[in-house]
């Protein structure tokens, strides 16, 4: 068999299989659920770091518009990260177990630059925070949690 076979079939196998994954219905639920109560924020600053940084995955005010969020495998990239940072914190079911469980791993992962993810911020460099507006972030955290 010849290289050109080989290549022209693999091709061919490569966009049906695109296609094919099309129709996995994972990653298409792209609906926020009400926000129900957020922190008693210190500032507005605050929330709007947080807002910035935070909220596409940690809140229940996602931005589904971009494209990329309904194909898949992207999209279902997308909907498992924004499912497990709901889960972990989410800043729109405050009062209803939405607060970490330590809230020392709020401003520990923001200090060693773990969030937002890399992986996130390729597509979205708006939420690369400088280091003056993380440490302002961290200590906003601390006096809404204070409060």
């Amino acid at each position: 068999m010849n290289i050109k076979k080989v290549l022209k079939w693999g091709a061919i196998a490569a966009v049906a299989l695109f296609v094919l994954i099309q129709l996995v219905p994972y990653g298409r639920n792209h609906t926020n659920p009400p926000v129900q109560s957020e922190p008693n924020w210190d500032s507005p600053e605050t929330r709007a770091l947080a807002e910035t940084a935070c909220f596409d995955c940690h809140s229940n005010e996602t931005d589904w518009s971009r494209w990329y969020e309904s194909v898949a495998p992207a999209s279902w990239l997308v909907q498992h990260d924004v499912d497990e940072g709901r889960q972990r914190l989410n800043f729109s079911e405050w009062d209803q177990g939405g607060q970490p469980h330590d809230m020392g791993d709020l401003w520990e992962v923001l200090q060693r630059g773990q969030m937002p993810p890399s992986q996130y911020l390729l597509l979205h460099s708006e939420a690369k925070l400088t280091p003056a507006e993380i440490e302002q972030l961290i200590a906003g955290f601390k006096a809404t949690v204070g409060n």
